[in-house]
């Protein structure tokens, strides 16, 4: 904290003690101003306002007592700290009970008052921090904030708007990329409990035994290392959500501890004995399939109907192409402002660029290519050459398998092994566009500007 920019109003009516004060807070840094009357103090905060007051309770015209509680009216964050004698005590409880920070009683202890003004400022400041936080974090979370035009994306807005003010638990199911924390938020920002916390672990991050102490935290010895008591991400969630991502990669004896956290909705520490209740909602993704998982034995199949009560998928950025382009201008507007570029658009090569992509990274891939595009763009407008796609070739030896017995890949380049792939798929679909795009997983205008690269449509 800064403290030569926190300004203090200080409220006597004894010219001799406003003068003691200002000279000690003037060489501790703060900026003064002075008031010689409650209603003085009373005018200056409807004109202007102060990180802190300092106000005397007794004075001769306006009392301190009738001046905070005006004050109060006026501006309720100020923070005022109340001087008093011994004699008046009692007032001084009264003071705080009506709003005042805190008070000091006359002679000061010089140190105690050093101390008392900087924890007031500190806590002001942490208030309106967490204000700001918290406004942020509705206005990101926002599911009117969230980008997409496409028919998929209206109605998982609209499911959205429909589960969010219940408790019941939601599983989300998405590519990696597709923002599955981002619908999280949205789910619980948009609750009842929005005002609580939203805490987020992803499981595949952390070792299965750390795992356990994360979520349901542990006592002092319960392990080497364990030299305190710590509560546990749900502990921690209380009367908010907790986000349990990558929930496909926990272990089955995890998936037990999690059953039971659901089912009784309590939780037991690493090392403890007594049971502790939680109020949390519990929201969790996976990029996986959980039935084959189930199917496999992977994953508990009582786990699952526990956590799919409500079932949001998140579509793929391939499923809602019509989206990129919206996306595109959204990611743009947002990294030339962070990056204080002056960038005003996309060449048309370039937007065809962005829409011909398939997008195996989904929207965070589009977003890292934008942002790159913009930091190495020394252009006005970002083209085909500014946009750098990574060109990923990911096959399961099954699909490889079945590609190779599809025809001979022999010498040939990725260019021509995907023309024939696209051909070979146009003639098994008729010549059906629009099938064959949906069997190769992208988009119609896709297929069509791959078709006229190729050659096959004008």
């Amino acid at each position: 904290m800064n403290q030569t920019k926190s300004t203090i109003l200080i409220v006597d009516d004894d010219q001799s003690h406003r003068n003691m004060l200002k000279i000690l807070l003037g060489k501790w840094g703060y900026v003064l101003e002075e008031a010689d009357d409650g209603q003085v103090a009373i005018e200056c905060v409807t004109k202007k306002t102060y990180d802190l007051i300092l106000m005397d309770i007794k004075m001769i015209k306006v009392s301190g007592l009738v001046a905070l509680e005006e004050i109060k009216k006026i501006n309720p964050a100020i923070p005022v700290i109340i001087m008093t004698a011994f004699s008046s005590i009692q007032t001084a409880v009264d003071a705080l009970q009506k709003g005042a920070y805190d008070y000091l009683t006359k002679p000061f202890d010089f140190e105690k008052l050093k101390i008392t003004i900087q924890r007031s400022l500190e806590h002001t400041r942490l208030k309106k921090e967490n204000s700001q936080l918290k406004d942020s974090l509705g206005k990101k979370f926002d599911s009117s904030k969230i980008i997409g035009r496409h028919e998929t994306m209206r109605k998982l807005l609209k499911t959205i708007s429909q589960v969010a003010g219940t408790d019941a638990t939601v599983l989300i199911h998405g590519e990696s990329g597709t923002g599955k924390e981002l619908i999280a938020g949205a789910v619980h920002y948009n609750s009842n409990r929005k005002d609580g916390p939203f805490i987020k672990i992803n499981c595949a991050a952390i070792t299965e035994t750390l795992l356990e102490s994360e979520l349901f935290g542990h006592e002092k010895g319960a392990f080497t290392g364990a030299t305190r008591r710590k509560e546990g991400k749900f502990q921690l969630a209380d009367k908010g959500s907790i986000f349990l991502d990558e929930i496909s990669e926990t272990s089955m004896a995890m998936q037990v501890k999690l059953l039971r956290a659901l089912q009784e909705r309590e939780i037991t520490p690493v090392g403890g004995e007594k049971s502790i209740n939680i109020d949390t909602r519990i929201i969790a993704a996976t990029n996986k399939n959980l039935v084959d998982l189930i199917e496999k034995e992977d994953f508990r199949e009582d786990l699952y109907y526990r956590l799919n009560v409500i079932n949001l998928k998140v579509p793929t950025l391939r499923e809602r192409s019509g989206d990129i382009q919206l996306l595109a201008q959204h990611f743009l507007q947002l990294y030339t402002q962070k990056n204080s570029r002056k960038i005003k658009g996309f060449t048309p090569d370039g937007m065809d660029k962005l829409v011909s992509h398939n997008w195996p990274g989904n929207v965070r891939e589009l977003m890292n290519t934008i942002e790159r595009g913009v930091i190495l763009s020394t252009r006005e407008y970002l083209g085909k050459d500014e946009l750098q796609i990574e060109e990923k070739v990911i096959m399961s030896s099954r699909a490889q398998s079945a590609t190779e017995q599809m025809f001979d890949l022999g010498d040939k380049t990725l260019y021509e092994v995907e023309k024939m792939a696209i051909l070979k798929m146009l003639d098994k679909t008729g010549n059906n566009k629009s099938e064959t795009a949906r069997r190769l997983g992208i988009a119609r205008r896709t297929l069509h500007l791959k078709l006229k690269d190729f050659g096959v449509m004008p």
